[in-house]
């Protein structure tokens, strides 16, 4: 009796755990879905392109200058976006069969969840760099007040990747102690 109780036990424990691990697969929409919006982002880089080079000719240096930054900035999203997509796919949900694959990209080798959340961070302080470059070129248009929030998010960015990274670099050397 004691040994039928711990197999019907065992059992459920099993697929309990089965249950627990495909759960992963639940990420897989999301990921798809950011496949829909970096689409959309790129319809609207493609749609700003055209913008800057009509009305190249007709603009002034500073307008043209800030139609640059929105495309990189644009740019920035969307390498924020594929980093999310495959880094977050490989990591949590599956690997990805790209051994023999020319563009397989390199990062992709030595990524963990650690790795993603330093990368998105320093992106995100990318793309705060440039919001900010932005209000700084056209200054004349900025509320000082908006302006100095920026700044203030922008340092907060900053300090934030600092600090994950720290501990991911105090993470990482206790994890290599206790492997030796």
């Amino acid at each position: 009796m004691d040994i039928k109780k711990k197999t019907t036990r065992v059992k459920i424990e099993n697929a309990l755990e089965y249950c627990i691990f495909a759960s992963r697969w639940l990420q897989a929409p999301l990921y798809f879905g950011l496949i829909i919006v970096q689409i959309i982002y790129t319809f609207k880089f493609v749609e700003e392109l055209i913008h800057i080079v009509g009305t190249a000719t007709a603009t002034t240096e500073l307008k043209l200058l800030l139609g640059i930054l929105q495309l990189v900035d644009f740019t920035m999203v969307a390498n924020l976006l594929v980093m999310v997509i495959i880094g977050g796919y490989a990591t949590f949900v599956s690997k990805l069969n790209l051994e023999n694959h020319d563009d397989k990209p390199d990062w992709l080798d030595h990524i963990d969840p650690g790795a993603i959340k330093i990368k998105l961070a320093s992106s995100l302080i990318g793309i705060s760099s440039i919001h900010l470059l932005r209000s700084f070129i056209d200054f004349s248009t900025n509320d000082i007040e908006k302006v100095k929030w920026q700044i203030i998010i922008h340092l907060t960015f900053i300090a934030s990747t600092v600090f994950l990274a720290v501990s991911e670099y105090i993470m990482s050397k206790k994890h290599a102690n206790h492997e030796d």
